[in-house]
């Protein structure tokens, strides 16, 4: 028993190793991408998304490795890294699929419909993949994934008001928070019948039902 468990936990570290390969070198990508702009003293905003300019389009792609500031970074990473290592954890068979899909789709939105500024910074991908796991989870009606999004939810539950415009002319890109999450909605929907699903509820035995019937019939005869 006890090197079936010893395995059980080395093969549980592997995959929650494994899946944060992706978010681990994604994230280091961003910090190396800053440490450059820092030391230059320099910014690349040309690099994020410009709503409805041809000088924005290639943001679609760039724009999540982009940061403000360090500040900007770190409020970023720390969700970033958690939320995108459960989904490769938890959905690893279709993970890759959707992080593109939430990354496009997030970063097409936005081109398309925001303010007339420069929008940089993964917070559009953190709310991406925080809605899909909330939904994913609701809408699979299985109970170890509604866990997991009742503890996003918890974690992650203020990211919410991220979404709206609370103060005029805020200083952060309400409209990514906001295409990101509804990216995770649909990509959620899309993908609803593919990854982990609730196990059918067991069939009952009818051979077993007839052979209890049988051996009650000769205890009664």
């Amino acid at each position: 028993m006890t090197s079936l468990s010893e395995q059980h936990i080395k093969a549980e570290r592997k995959k929650i190793l494994y899946s944060s390969v992706f978010p681990l070198f994604l994230l280091l990508l961003m910090f190396l991408v800053h440490t450059v702009q820092v030391l230059e003293d320099t910014h690349w905003f040309f690099l994020g998304v410009k709503p409805l300019s041809v000088e924005g389009l290639p943001g679609v792609l760039l724009s999540p490795f982009i940061h403000a500031d360090w500040g900007h970074l770190g409020a970023n990473a720390g969700p970033f890294l958690v939320l995108t290592s459960v989904l490769f954890y938890v959905y690893r068979d279709i993970a890759l699929k959707v992080f593109i899909w939430i990354y496009v789709l997030a970063g097409i939105w936005l081109w398309f419909g925001a303010r007339d500024a420069w929008h940089v910074g993964a917070s559009g991908l953190v709310y991406g993949v925080a809605s899909f796991l909330f939904i994913s989870g609701i809408i699979r009606n299985y109970v170890p994934l509604i866990a997991l999004s009742m503890m996003v939810v918890f974690l992650y539950g203020s990211l919410f008001w991220g979404i709206f415009p609370v103060e005029w002319l805020v200083d952060y890109s309400w409209e990514a928070h906001m295409w990101g999450a509804l990216a995770g909605v649909v990509t959620a929907v899309v993908f609803r019948k593919e990854g982990p699903q609730k196990p059918p509820p067991p069939v009952e035995d009818e051979w077993e039902e007839e052979s209890e019937g049988e051996s009650w019939a000769k205890l009664t005869d």
